[in-house]
């Protein structure tokens, strides 16, 4: 796939799950919305139970999800996600270490729209999954 670079500090309004249990990686991931979307909120949840809660209090832009919880794996709940009708259409963007051909014909059965290993991850696949939920809403209007 090929990326276009993320304007600079684009403004985005809208709230990104980040659903990952290591506070080194939540702080990377942080980082790298702050600098592309300056303006989009962003909430943690460290498990799948904490990401069940946070989707319960209002619907989200985005959700960047690590596959290894500790309550699960994230590749599982990527396919609830997909069976909810409330966040079925909500863009997801797995991200894992070490990504498994389970986890990807998973992610690709939820239709989680990238699966990428963390240290790649960067601004062109937040640029990519935003494009994609403008596209959605645009449809549904």
């Amino acid at each position: 796939m090929q990326h276009q670079d993320a304007p600079a500090r684009a403004a985005y309004d809208g709230t990104c799950l980040i659903v990952e249990d290591s506070e080194f990686d939540r702080k990377r991931l942080r980082r790298v919305l702050a600098r592309a979307y300056g303006g989009m909120q962003v909430e943690f949840a460290p498990s799948i139970e904490a990401a069940r809660r946070a989707l319960s209090a209002g619907d989200k832009a985005l959700i960047l999800l690590d596959n290894n919880l500790p309550d699960g794996l994230g590749a599982n709940f990527a396919l609830e996600l997909a069976c909810d009708h409330r966040h079925a259409q909500t863009p997801v963007i797995m991200l894992s270490d070490w990504p498994s051909p389970v986890m990807w014909e998973k992610a690709a059965s939820a239709g989680v729209l990238y699966v990428v290993n963390k240290c790649d991850f960067d601004a062109s696949y937040l640029a990519a999954a935003l494009r994609a939920l403008q596209g959605r809403n645009r449809q549904m209007h």
